[in-house]
């Protein structure tokens, strides 16, 4: 699905299916993810070890094989969304927001790039520009851009009505290891206290026509947040995803062997 299609989508109140990139590094894996029915794609680049290059080269992947990139950048700073921009992304995640100004500046300058200092302030604050001229070209070159605020702690959680009314925001992405573990309760994704505010922060969102995504890992999960009302799907990343396919399939294949499923062991560390 290309960017423009998938915002289209959010907006008119569909769901859009994607996963997390966390290890994939060669461009080679394009053919396997053009068939993988997948809409978007997030290149991790705030746990994940990846330089401009090798973001840019995973954009140019993604699109090819139809599928909207979107990076997570690693602080919630304008250079950052730039640097991303810069790299042929359509979305940019920025991770772990907490106050208004974090967000004025990252959405000013995904929507406004590459204006910079007081004008790029302005455009966001008072929604003025240098010209007309000056509007029509941006608008047309950050067509299929769109950004995504982090709500990942609970000082962010208390500050989100003040978030929301920055304007601009595409989506909003809640981290549960970061969330729960702000919460005092890490990774306890059943406790009743982490789906009440799961829940709040997409009744809160989707009243102003904003979709959330809650990055869960195990399909339980991922129905709990869809149940819940999230409409930016975000299930797994490729480690898991592929760690998963190769335990059943290999199971399946020692069970048809006359020998016993091994047990299965989940070792990757997901953030």
């Amino acid at each position: 699905m290309d960017a423009v299609t998938l915002k289209q989508t959010l907006k008119d109140g569909g769901r859009v299916f994607g996963c997390m990139l966390s290890a994939m590094a060669s461009t080679r894996f394009g053919p396997m993810l053009a068939g993988s029915t997948i809409d978007y794609a997030i290149i991790d680049s705030e746990h994940g070890s990846r330089d401009r290059a090798e973001i840019q080269q995973l954009c140019t992947m993604l699109r090819q094989a139809d599928i909207t990139p979107v990076v997570r950048v690693p602080v919630p700073k304008a250079e950052w969304v730039a640097m991303a921009l810069d790299a042929g992304t359509a979305g940019v995640l920025v991770p772990y927001c907490e106050t208004v100004a974090e967000v004025e500046a990252v959405v000013a300058t995904a929507k406004w790039h590459p204006l910079k200092g007081e004008y790029l302030l302005r455009a966001v604050r008072e929604d003025v520009l240098p010209s007309d001229a000056a509007r029509e070209y941006l608008e047309g070159r950050h067509r299929d851009n769109f950004i995504i605020i982090g709500i990942e702690s609970e000082p962010g959680y208390q500050n989100l009505d003040a978030i929301l009314a920055v304007g601009g925001i595409d989506g909003v992405f809640i981290g549960p290891n970061d969330i729960s573990t702000s919460l005092g309760i890490p990774n306890d994704y059943t406790n009743p206290q982490y789906i009440a505010v799961i829940e709040d922060i997409i009744t809160r969102c989707e009243a102003v026509n904003i979709p959330v995504m809650v990055h869960q890992q195990t399909i339980a999960d991922s129905t709990m947040a869809i149940e819940k009302g999230a409409r930016f799907v975000l299930h797994g990343t490729d480690s898991n995803i592929l760690q998963r396919a190769l335990q059943t399939e290999f199971n399946a294949l020692r069970e048809i062997a006359g020998g016993a499923a091994s047990v299965a062991r989940d070792t990757v560390d997901v953030v």
